[in-house]
């Protein structure tokens, strides 16, 4: 497959020493890699791969300019998020209006939940939920209400929607977060299950926060439907959060933005958003987006193919070689979910040990235990190929075993 690339997906980078928190930093108190054993990053979600050329060449472009002086968002910049839109999420009614900047999606969420709720408040999300939105409710003084998913006979992932309803009226729940693709699982949610989703929410008089930054990491057969594409209801009580960050590996750069159809929503987000006085961009992150959206398309489909092999790979190799370990192929994103308890309980090995001895041999994985379910561990696949063939080895050989 890589003999056809364009773009650079092979290229094992040593980002160690260039201020990398996946390279410098092991997310594991009191446990080290063994000595003599490379470290293989596969934690928290960035990716190893060189970014796309179009980002480059567009920061390149601004640099030429010796001056940096206060600026104002161009017109440019709007329209390079609304032709995405439309090119990649089917979107054809997005205005400059709607579109807000925001430093990134946890921030914009921050805001809306201050914006909508109190302390004290519930707010219902999906567990296993993304460890971000639980240290953000936590900051804030709100109370995270879970709504498990469950997985069906084929082991995908899916809403309880009669758990949902029962949650959100048990704590008189009024804003909830939804995350579409679903972080840390990947599930890639339909439009009948967005819809069954929506009219829950609906019916509970509930303001939907959407995550959607993980939009443009699609697998092959999948298809993203934005929330507020699923009814009129939907396009009112929603606010959506987008970022370049996750497709073309921007979080460094910071710089993520809202959309929202209803001016009343977008007024309170925006006057909440706006109190810090920090909540602006920097002008080379705005460099940055204009030229992903514009001419990194051809570059995220090939990364598509790219982590669709990986991902595949490491699905089919966990189960053939590690019974009791269970995951679902994503169909977006390039984290892998691996829930281990049932391995740990045939094995009598703790999670805390099986993630300690990962990191031991080399591979850099991240607990699954604070996205809210027990016995997981979460991995980055967005890696180069050799890389996760050899981590792959080093688990087979001196860790799940």
């Amino acid at each position: 497959m890589y003999l056809c690339m364009k773009y650079d997906f092979t290229t094992v980078m040593d980002r160690t020493g260039h201020d990398i928190l996946a390279a410098d930093r092991i997310p594991f108190d009191g446990v080290s890699v063994e000595k003599g054993v490379s470290a293989i990053p596969m934690w928290i979600a960035d990716m190893s791969f060189p970014t796309a050329p179009a980002v480059l060449e567009a920061i390149e472009e601004r640099l030429r300019f010796p001056n940096f002086g206060y600026f104002a968002q161009p017109q440019e910049y709007y329209q390079a998020i609304i032709d995405w839109h439309r090119a990649r999420k089917h979107i054809d009614d997005l205005t400059p209006e709607m579109i807000g900047y925001e430093n990134g999606v946890l921030g914009g969420v921050s805001a809306a939940i201050r914006a909508f709720t109190s302390p004290g408040d519930g707010i219902l999300l999906h567990a296993p939920t993304y460890v971000g939105f639980t240290h953000v409710l936590d900051d804030l003084g709100r109370r995270a209400v879970h709504s498990r998913l469950v997985r069906d006979a084929q082991g995908i992932w899916r809403m309880d929607y009669e758990d949902m309803d029962r949650k959100l009226k048990e704590n008189r729940i009024h804003l909830a977060i939804f995350c579409s693709p679903h972080n840390p699982t990947g599930r890639v949610w339909e439009r009948k299950e967005i819809e069954q989703a929506m009219a829950v929410y609906a019916a509970n008089d509930c303001i939907v926060i959407s995550d959607e930054i993980w939009s443009d990491i699609l697998m092959p057969g999948a298809c993203h439907i934005p929330t507020q594409s699923v009814s009129p209801d939907a396009k009112g009580r929603t606010i959506a959060f987008y970022a370049p960050s996750k497709t073309f590996s921007l979080a460094g750069m910071i710089g993520s933005y809202h959309v929202v159809y209803d001016s009343l929503l977008r007024d309170r987000l925006r006057r909440e958003g706006g109190l810090t006085y920090y909540n602006s961009q920097n002008v080379l992150s705005m460099a940055a987006l204009i030229g992903a959206y514009r001419n990194g398309g051809e570059w995220v489909d090939e990364l598509c193919l790219v982590l669709e092999k990986n991902l595949r790979y490491a699905c089919d190799f966990i189960r053939a070689n590690f019974p009791g370990v269970h995951v679902m192929k994503p169909q977006g994103t390039y984290m892998l979910f691996l829930d281990c308890a049932e391995w740990c309980r045939q094995h009598a090995v703790p999670i805390r040990e099986l993630q300690h001895r990962g990191v031991r041999a080399g591979v850099i994985w991240q607990d699954g235990e604070a996205f809210q379910w027990p016995e997981s561990i979460r991995m980055n696949l967005a890696l180069p190929f050799t890389l996760l063939k050899e981590a792959m080895n080093r688990l087979k050989k001196n860790v799940l075993v």
